[in-house]
């Protein structure tokens, strides 16, 4: 995939050969689904990549302390700003919480990491899980769960600003690939051509 120098931003969501990187809706709930097979440890980790986009670094960066229990969000460290602190809040889902808390309890993490795993065990977590979701093909890794994030904010009218924020990039053109996918929206906008046609035959 070839960058801007300049700004150091992926031209597009799709591979030279026109193939997607990133996860539909329905491959990201059949990965969530297929999450619920593993240990809680697993699980707790697969959903916080889903439901954030967060990279597999910034999840294993991760400890009690990043989760605020009370307004239902993580604050997630942006390891790829190189001689900068920064940290950008992104809010989790209900479900996720309560599922969560109760790990976190029965875990008994208390300010350690919550997941003290190598980025290869992580990685090799994502990608059993991904195989128990019969999700295959070069979209089937952390990143494809990141881009389908990025897809599926931009579908449900998340304004750009905002999801550029919660996925922590430096640079809102990184931020507007995710609009080049072919979402919900559009897809409506072609079925109401296709209906218009005409298909009789005479």
């Amino acid at each position: 995939m070839r960058l801007n120098r300049r700004t150091n931003v992926p031209y597009t969501i799709f591979t030279g050969d026109g193939y997607r990187k990133y996860l539909t809706a329905q491959e990201t709930e059949s990965f969530i689904g297929a999450s619920s097979r593993f240990s809680s440890d697993v699980q707790a980790f697969c959903l916080m990549i889903a439901y954030t986009g967060c990279r597999i670094s910034e999840a294993l960066a991760l400890t009690s302390d990043s989760i605020d229990l009370t307004s239902n969000h993580v604050i997630i460290r942006s390891l790829k700003k190189r001689g900068k602190s920064l940290h950008r809040i992104v809010p989790l889902p209900g479900n996720y919480m309560v599922f969560l808390k109760r790990w976190m309890r029965s875990s008994g993490a208390d300010h350690e990491l919550l997941w003290p795993w190598s980025r290869m065990t992580g990685y090799r977590h994502i990608r059993e899980v991904m195989r128990a979701a019969n999700i295959d093909g070069r979209h089937a890794s952390p990143k494809g769960l990141r881009h389908g994030f990025g897809v599926r904010a931009i579908e449900s009218s998340v304004p750009l600003n905002l999801v550029q924020r919660w996925l922590g990039h430096a640079h809102i053109k990184t931020t507007a690939i995710y609009t080049n996918a072919l979402g919900a929206e559009e897809r409506r906008i072609a079925s109401r051509m296709w209906k218009d046609m005409k298909t009789d035959r005479g």
